[in-house]
């Protein structure tokens, strides 16, 4: 079954700052390129939803769409721009991305037909109100979850649809598929895989690079 890589990667990137996150660089490449960089070894085509107006740099392996408002829906245009059997979609902002964490998602999708790759959360967990602890969170059976995520396309791409009917709107893709009822296999993901979203990501960035890019992973 023919496999596609979907990138949302419209949004702003306000709270990093630096104009359109995707396009924001880690050590001489954008996180964009270092996903698409990544991902092209596992799929057939590779897709992403950019700013309107924007292109993609000269020489990157991939597609590009206008992205929507919203991430939500920038997955839904890049559902429907690709025929493939199965999608793996996966955050920009995530640049590092290693190649075992994306076999196991491909194996994992052909028998369940959902799969997000994620991690058991070690850090002890709170409530909090007004800056103040107001009790913790027991963190046994909590999963930190991460991209990428993989799916069925028929049944990621029903489940968007009927949310844009309802006006359902779910943190990722896999909260939709599990909001229409469905089952999301989780897959170990890797700490590396964190999201770029503030400066401090960025400058963690910057460190991880530096062995990433000389071939220590």
């Amino acid at each position: 079954m023919t496999v596609a890589a979907l990138i949302p990667a419209a949004g702003s990137g306000t709270r990093l700052g630096r104009g359109p996150k995707a396009f924001v660089e880690v050590a001489g490449q954008s996180l964009l390129a270092r996903s698409v960089a990544a991902l092209a070894p596992h799929v057939g085509e590779v897709l992403v939803a950019l700013p309107a107006g924007m292109d993609l740099p000269a020489g990157l392996r991939a597609r590009a769409i206008s992205g929507g408002e919203t991430r939500q829906e920038s997955v839904l245009r890049l559902l429907e721009a690709t025929s493939a059997g199965i999608v793996l979609v996966h955050d920009a902002a995530r640049p590092f991305l290693p190649a075992g964490v994306v076999g196991a998602l491909l194996s994992a999708v052909a028998e369940t037909g959902a799969a997000t790759a994620a991690l058991p959360v070690a850090d002890t967990l709170v409530r909090g109100e007004g800056g103040q602890w107001q009790g913790a969170v027991p963190r046994e059976g909590l999963w930190a979850v991460q991209t990428p995520q993989a799916f069925a396309r028929g049944e990621l791409l029903r489940a968007h649809r009927a949310a844009c009917e309802q006006g359902y709107a779910a943190t990722d893709d896999a909260g939709l598929i599990a909001w229409q009822g469905g089952a999301v296999t989780l897959v170990p993901g890797d700490p590396r895989l964190f999201k770029v979203t503030a400066p401090g990501d960025l400058a963690l960035a910057h460190a991880v690079a530096r062995l990433w890019d000389a071939g220590e992973r």
